[in-house]
């Protein structure tokens, strides 16, 4: 294991702010954080032997017979991950087997109905009351069931009750284990992937009772998002760590970061609390975002813009809109942004959020990492600059176009080390001066810029004076994208001259 604490620090400092006051959040409701049954998981991992690639992986999965994946259950990644996971193996040949903690062993009939054709997935989640019992989204888990199916993959219900009571969870441990037994003796030729909670799956607790129960079987447990493993992990050379080895018998795989885990767990929170009200407030989670990217930026919220006496940044947050439905966001998006309709309406549809500039409000539909943080620092960098004069020519407002990508970028992947980097391969040339070759351009360079950052090429000092550039004078906005190409820029296809390489075409 080789992790530098210069690059953990450098990747991880915003991410850490934004995270201390989701956790602050957290903890006011959810106190069972300090039961031995899940202090047990959290000690259990704090180190890894190596970095693991995507072959490395792939073998693991095709050696075992029983995989136990850990499920956070309010990220959707957690469940994006496994019905992938799914899909690789049964693309293999194999016959592959799901068993999942979220519905009950006693609804497998129901269950088998839905399989089956014979009910749909509405009637599936009011039978088995997913809503009432288990409590989490349900979108991200009929999306998991869905692409099982797709896959040829049959699915069991493998809890018990009561699901609520920490005094019975080793019980409920018991129960499962007892029935993978069943499932095993059923399909002995099966590979049988279980979709348990993470915190089953520290090495005393359902690891050891199926050891006991089989053996000779090849059991891999796949972890998911651990947070000592991932604070670990942002110290390594790779910008992205894929996957670790724990040890022989356990891996961890990173689909999501601690701050998308936690604000997704805290958003679950406010869903419980409101579900009466029938709406969800994704306000503060958007806000969290924002602040924490000034703190990184050492941008103070309470002071005022150069110039302006009374125009305090801390009171410019932008208005964030949430919707209970789809009737009701497609109703609200019509009535009040009327020419901008069609285009929120399909990147909201597309990737939960987008930040309306000259309305200063973010329309949020659901929270999903990275693209609202994203948002978040589109708002940012019009907060620090002001907003861009309408009377540009068509070459300035490309250039204030691509900077604006770039900055944005730059602060998502801040906020969201996992986002993945643009490599050379997905840049190419698009329509001159279009809004493609605008955010083709705009990613590359905020690549740039973030790989800059944390190799210590650049200090936050330089970062943070590109957000308050005034690029307002004529040829300004392609004036400083060439500085900052000429500063930072790599081989990765842009060249300074604000032309796409063309390069690797050939």
């Amino acid at each position: 294991m080789s992790s530098d604490p210069l690059l953990r620090y450098r990747r991880s400092a915003a991410q850490l702010h934004a995270l201390a006051e989701v956790e602050r959040t957290i903890r006011t409701t959810d106190t069972s954080g300090r039961r031995r049954y899940l202090r047990d998981f959290s000690e259990a991992f704090q180190s890894y032997r190596r970095v693991l690639i995507s072959r490395d992986i792939e073998h693991r999965l095709l050696d075992a017979n029983v995989i136990l994946v850990g499920d956070y259950h309010a990220l959707p990644a957690s469940q994006l991950y496994t019905a992938g996971l799914l899909e690789i193996l049964a693309a293999t040949g194999r016959k592959v087997i799901l068993g999942v903690e979220a519905i009950a062993a006693r609804d497998q009939h129901i269950l088998d109905e839905w399989q089956a054709g014979e009910i749909d997935t509405e009637e599936l989640r009011s039978r088995v009351r997913f809503d009432a019992d288990w409590g989490y989204a349900w979108q991200p888990f009929c999306d998991l069931l869905t692409r099982a199916c797709g896959a040829q993959v049959q699915v069991f219900g493998l809890d018990c009750m009561p699901r609520h009571d920490m005094r019975s969870i080793r019980s409920r441990d018991r129960h499962a284990a007892a029935k993978i037994t069943e499932l095993r003796r059923a399909h002995p030729d099966a590979v049988l992937v279980v979709l348990f909670g993470e915190s089953h799956l520290a090495p005393n607790h359902l690891p050891h009772l199926l050891r006991a129960l089989h053996p000779r079987d090849r059991v891999l447990t796949v972890l998911q998002n651990v947070d000592s493993l991932y604070w670990l992990s942002a110290g390594e050379p790779e910008d992205l760590v894929e996957a670790v080895e724990v040890c022989d018998d356990v891996i961890c795989v990173f689909s999501a970061t601690p701050l998308e885990k936690y604000e997704n767990y805290r958003l679950s929170i406010d869903r419980w609390k409101q579900q009466r009200a029938g709406r969800l407030d994704l306000a503060p989670s958007f806000y969290n975002l924002i602040t924490s990217l000034l703190q990184f930026l050492r941008v103070d919220p309470y002071s005022t813009r150069r110039g302006e006496t009374h125009a305090f940044m801390i009171d410019e947050l932008p208005e964030v809109w949430s919707f209970a439905n789809d009737e009701h966001f497609d109703r609200t998006v019509a009535r009040r942004l009327n020419s901008q309709k069609d285009e929120v309406c399909r990147v909201v549809k597309a990737r939960g959020s987008y930040f309306v500039a000259d309305r200063n409000v973010i329309v949020a539909r659901e929270y999903r990492m990275p693209w609202a943080a994203e948002m978040a620092s589109r708002f940012v960098y019009q907060a620090c600059r002001g907003m861009f004069p309408g009377d540009m020519s068509k070459e300035d407002s490309f250039f204030a176009g691509v900077l604006e990508f770039a900055l944005a970028f730059l602060g998502s992947k801040i906020l969201c080390p996992g986002r993945k980097l643009f490599p050379e391969s997905e840049v190419f040339e698009p329509p001159d001066n279009g809004p493609e070759a605008s955010r083709l351009m705009g990613h590359a360079l905020g690549s740039d810029l973030y790989s800059a950052y944390v190799k210590g090429e650049v200090g936050k000092r330089w970062l943070r004076s590109l957000f308050f550039k005034d690029i307002s004078k004529a040829g300004a906005a392609r004036t400083l994208y060439q500085r900052i190409a000429q500063k930072v820029s790599s081989s990765h296809g842009v060249a300074a001259n604000g032309k796409l390489n063309r390069s690797h075409e050939s």
